[in-house]
């Protein structure tokens, strides 16, 4: 039998695996968190029983853990692969355009993986699901963005300000634009993206 030797999962779980996390995601993205649950995971999966969810993944928690992770890697890719070859790791003022601009854009191309994010960030107290989504996931939405302000001022590409509260601009911008295209599919994301880098790139900007 195949096996993916990195995990020691055969094909088949491999891809029963994926199927349940697919599910997943789609079922977070219609409900809510607080509403995602291993019944409503079966009915959305085709399973025979909620026991397959609980022989791949144990409990709510580590399939939470498993969702984030496959909603973060699919992000991160996205990220990377818009960024390549569009800008210069030294350029931290075109950086930050590019991210921004990839940001909004990543709203209309994967939507149930932004709903994770904005639900799981906002995800309150579950006895059975994972108490760490929360900060986790405000990690990711904008602790390597603080870092990379922090960096950009160290080396003068950024003017004074703090880096956590622009960060957190950043991030509610973008979430603003999120909410906006929920209400208007036909949004043009092409251009809230490119004038949100150009209001940041000024607010950000060192003084000359």
């Amino acid at each position: 039998m195949d096996h993916q030797p990195e995990f020691g999962l055969s094909v088949t779980e491999a891809a029963r695996r994926a199927q349940i996390i697919g599910a997943t995601i789609a079922t977070i993205g219609e409900l809510g968190y607080a509403k995602t649950s291993f019944a409503r995971i079966k009915e959305k999966a085709g399973l025979s029983s909620t026991r397959i969810i609980s022989y791949h993944f144990t409990n709510k928690a580590g399939l939470m853990q498993a969702v984030l992770s496959t909603v973060s890697d699919i992000k991160e890719r996205f990220l990377t692969e818009r960024a390549a070859g569009r800008t210069d790791p030294a350029d931290r003022r075109g950086m930050l355009r590019e991210y921004i601009a990839s940001e909004v854009a990543f709203l209309g191309a994967y939507p149930e993986c932004v709903r994770v994010f904005l639900e799981m960030g906002a995800a309150g107290e579950d006895k059975d699901g994972w108490p760490m989504a929360k900060p986790v996931v405000e990690q990711l939405r904008v602790g390597q963005l603080t870092r990379q302000l922090t960096q950009g001022q160290r080396e003068g590409a950024f003017g004074e300000f703090s880096p956590a509260i622009m960060a957190m601009a950043i991030r509610q911008a973008v979430d603003g634009v999120a909410a906006q295209l929920a209400a208007d599919p036909e949004l043009d994301l092409e251009r809230y993206g490119t004038e949100l880098a150009d209001l940041f790139e000024r607010t950000t900007r060192a003084s000359a």
